[in-house]
């Protein structure tokens, strides 16, 4: 397979078509090799409209997904961002190529693990993993962005109270069949502001509260 042409198509046909048009974003993953860090025997879907499997039931976001995720939060290079949810580390090794420091967390070891080796082999230097529940962290107004990689069934606090003033916060909110990205926006009196980006389907985080479907 020829990855740079591969590249070459998802950067016009998925991202640009999905209205990623930041040149930064778009440089970065053009910079960032996703074919490697996607596991071996996926290899040939690192660049397909698809979430590729990475085992414990977790997928790696299709790019234009994660397109989305970067030009909503509008890293900068003074930024301290966090990521919930590693899975392969190419989110995390975008965010890095566009912050000042990441901190990435997930509650799969094994993911961790093998992300820290490949953010390593790419000299990323800038990005901080641990093996955490995301949904059981205490960083209160520490990042200046988060992005949260999987879902959760409604939309609160806890996320929102680790941004500093002006943090950004990018989430996905519902269940299946219909979920809503969101970016939500800490205000200087604490308020927020929400913006609805689009519709999707992501895995819901592990651990997170699902309340029980409204039965007629």
């Amino acid at each position: 397979m020829n990855f740079e042409v591969a590249r070459t198509q998802m950067l016009g046909q998925q991202l640009r078509a999905w209205e990623v048009l930041n040149d930064r974003v778009l440089r970065v993953f053009h910079e960032t090799p996703r074919e490697q860090f996607v596991p071996i025997e996926y290899r040939d879907l690192a660049f397909a409209d698809v979430e590729v499997p990475l085992g414990h039931g977790q997928a790696m976001l299709a790019p234009k997904i994660e397109g989305r995720v970067l030009q909503a939060l509008q890293v900068e290079p003074i930024d301290h961002v966090l990521v919930v949810g590693t899975g392969s580390g190419y989110l995390t090794a975008c965010v890095a190529r566009l912050a000042k420091h990441v901190t990435s967390v997930d509650i799969i070891a094994e993911f961790i693990d093998a992300a820290d080796a490949k953010l390593a082999d790419h000299g990323i230097r800038n990005a901080e993993l641990q093996v955490a529940d995301g949904l059981a962290m205490t960083y209160k107004g520490r990042f200046d962005a988060i992005a949260v990689t999987a879902s959760v069934p409604v939309q609160d606090e806890f996320f929102v109270r680790m941004l500093r003033p002006q943090g950004r916060l990018f989430m996905v909110v519902g269940r299946e069949p219909v979920m809503e990205a969101q970016l939500i926006t800490l205000q200087p009196d604490d308020s927020t502001a929400t913006e609805s980006l689009f519709e999707t389907v992501l895995t819901p985080l592990i651990n997170a509260e699902r309340p029980e479907p409204f039965v007629l």
